[in-house]
């Protein structure tokens, strides 16, 4: 018995830490468009760097919504589900920026 809230409260502590650094992962993408699109009209062109950043806001995004979602649901099982989705879709945000953030050094260094 123990050991079942064990597991359900390190569930829910996950939940909460993925909702804080989810979104706290968003304001710092728009920062970066910020800066990006502050660059891009001094050097007067484009980057899809930024494009690349707003769609992993929007990982970021979703992934707050949906970390917010479980921690209201008192369902354990769709709690459960949810939980783990959404952990999916945060390493999956967080392996798009580290891609992004590769894109925009190599795309700096060859330009």
């Amino acid at each position: 018995m123990s050991e079942t809230k064990s597991s359900i409260r390190l569930n829910e502590d996950i939940c909460v830490h993925i909702f804080v650094a989810s979104s706290a992962m968003v304001g710092v993408c728009l920062t970066v468009i910020g800066i990006f699109q502050v660059v891009s009209t001094l050097r007067k062109e484009g980057t899809l760097g930024d494009d690349l950043l707003a769609i992993n806001a929007i990982f970021y995004l979703l992934t707050t919504i949906l970390s917010y979602w479980s921690l209201r649901t008192r369902q354990f099982s769709r709690n459960h589900l949810l939980e783990k989705f959404t952990d999916g879709l945060f390493l999956a945000a967080l392996t798009w920026t580290t891609g992004v953030a590769g894109f925009i050094t190599w795309a700096m260094t060859f330009t």
